[in-house]
């Protein structure tokens, strides 16, 4: 059924439309001008074209805090999504499992990012830290370090404390697609001969393909997006170690006080999220062509 007037549609749309406007296009439309300039967040501002932009790609902090956030991605795509697959699998398999071992797999993701960080950074603590302790507990004293100070296991440290979070939100999103699957298709499964863990890898995982992918994009744009566990864990150190592109912009910005600057990455940064969201979308829409 078509609206009498044709700007009905426009009507119900304007309050939403008008709230993106405010909240989104003009600050990406302000972040795009002020990239163009130098400019410190007060008095005049200096225009200086596309000078930022060459300054941030020749800048070896700013781009080693890309590589920080790949391998950052890459890792917690394992100890995040596939270990979260893994339990969910098991939990499938159980039927369930006990309700209290679901809840507590699931906790931590309740618990605000920044209490996180401050509980891991006790953990970690290279003096009375639990990790060192339990090492030095079992005869491995030459193992012991302090892990967020250290350069070569300081990634690693804040990789595991957002595997220890965030597993069980994707073991949820993994169990509940998998509760969907038609029993019938398992039991055929398993008159055909199949175990448990075949049945998981040859059947389950290719149903819930569409989840699986999801959580994907979920784990790879939330890498790019994450700060607070960064900032509070390490500070970017040590040694801009753990330095990765929205811990390094606010620096910039709040503390060098380089809006221009800092603008200039965060155009870049977005622009990297949006070919990433492309590429993955295009190749999900190849496999569904060909599927």
């Amino acid at each position: 059924m078509r609206p009498h007037k044709p700007l009905t549609p426009y009507l119900f749309a304007a309050p939403a439309l008008l709230v993106f406007a405010f909240a989104v296009l003009a600050p990406v439309l302000a972040t795009g001008a002020f990239s163009l300039t130098e400019w410190s967040g007060f008095g005049p501002m200096t225009f200086t074209g596309l000078g930022n932009y060459a300054r941030a790609l020749g800048d070896d902090v700013f781009v080693g805090s890309f590589l920080h956030v790949t391998l950052y991605i890459v890792v917690t795509i394992v100890l995040e999504v596939a270990f979260g697959l893994v339990l969910a699998g098991v939990l499938a398999a159980r039927r369930g499992g006990s309700p209290w071992f679901r809840v507590a797999l699931f906790a931590p993701v309740m618990l605000p990012m920044v209490v996180v960080a401050v509980l891991w950074s006790f953990v970690y603590n290279g003096d009375f830290g639990l990790v060192n302790a339990s090492l030095s507990a079992i005869g491995l004293d030459g193992l012991t370090r302090v892990w967020l100070g250290d350069p070569a296991t300081a990634l690693l440290a804040v990789c595991v404390v957002s595997g220890w979070v965030y597993a069980g939100f994707y073991m949820a999103i993994f169990y509940a697609a998998l509760t969907q699957i038609p029993p019938e298709v398992i039991e055929a499964a398993r008159l055909d001969g199949a175990g448990e863990a075949r049945i998981f890898a040859r059947v389950k995982v290719p149903m819930i393909r569409n989840a699986v992918e999801v959580c994907l994009l979920l784990c790879v744009t939330g890498g790019f997006q994450t700060f607070d566990l960064f900032y509070v864990l390490t500070g970017g150190g040590p040694y801009n170690a753990t330095e990765i592109p929205t811990t390094y912009l606010t620096r910039v910005v709040f503390r060098d006080g380089e809006v221009g600057y800092g603008s200039a990455m965060a155009v870049l940064m977005t622009a990297v999220v949006v070919l990433v969201g492309i590429v993955f979308m295009r190749l999900r829409r190849g496999r569904g062509a060909e599927g």
